[in-house]
């Protein structure tokens, strides 16, 4: 077993970073899809009932939860620090429009 030097940190680095960026890809595209829902909803008054309304809520509050749980890791670029912050802008925005699709 050798122990990791020097040379192997910008490697260790990107792998984190690749994984970071994908995990970002990720959230954004979860995002969305739930927004394309919470449209359809908002021009669906049938599909807003109880149930709906809990599920989507569940899935904005765990998405926000895991969104904001997210550490940057500190050789990140500037476009990754936008990038999280404009997602974080977004999750926002789309409670608000759930919660006036959802009429509460």
């Amino acid at each position: 077993m050798s122990v990791p030097t020097a040379s192997r940190y910008p490697q260790i680095q990107e792998n984190i970073a690749q994984s970071w960026r994908e995990l970002i890809t990720n959230m954004e595209k979860s995002l969305d899809l739930l927004e394309e829902d919470i449209q359809e909803a908002s021009e669906m008054s049938s599909m807003c009932t109880s149930e709906w309304c809990e599920a989507t809520e569940h899935v904005i509050d765990e998405v926000a939860n895991s969104l904001f749980s997210i550490s940057e890791p500190r050789w990140s670029s500037e476009e990754d620090s936008r990038k999280i912050k404009e997602l974080k802008v977004k999750v926002h925005d789309l409670y608000a429009k759930y919660k006036a699709a959802s009429g509460k």
